[in-house]
């Protein structure tokens, strides 16, 4: 890879940036609503950082999962190339770890 440590700088300063724009407008939604509505008190930056962290904690990430449809595809792209004795194999070796086999679909 070339110019490793400035992507790996680039990284980090997009991270920090981008954890400071959710923390302020955590914190101006926060401060803007919840008083008014709930009778909550205000809170601070580093209150509302806080709770962007733990949102993510919590609920996951806040990026897209499209990594996770690129490996399936990928996985159903192999498995198409497969031979049908070489699936069989696979088959049996995985057992019902994912569930019952279900029969391939005619073409």
């Amino acid at each position: 890879m070339r110019n490793r440590p400035a992507r790996i700088v680039k990284f980090v300063v997009t991270g920090i940036v981008a954890m400071a724009v959710f923390g302020f407008v955590v914190l101006g939604l926060w401060n803007w609503l919840m008083p008014s509505i709930f009778g909550l008190r205000q809170i601070s930056f580093w209150q509302a950082l806080g709770l962007v962290i733990l949102s993510k904690i919590f609920f996951g990430s806040f990026h897209s999962h499209n990594g996770r449809r690129r490996s399936w595809r990928r996985m159903r792209e192999r498995w198409e190339q497969m031979t049908p004795e070489e699936r069989e194999k696979l088959r049996e070796r995985f057992g019902d770890f994912c569930g019952p086999a279900k029969a391939e679909p005619k073409a």
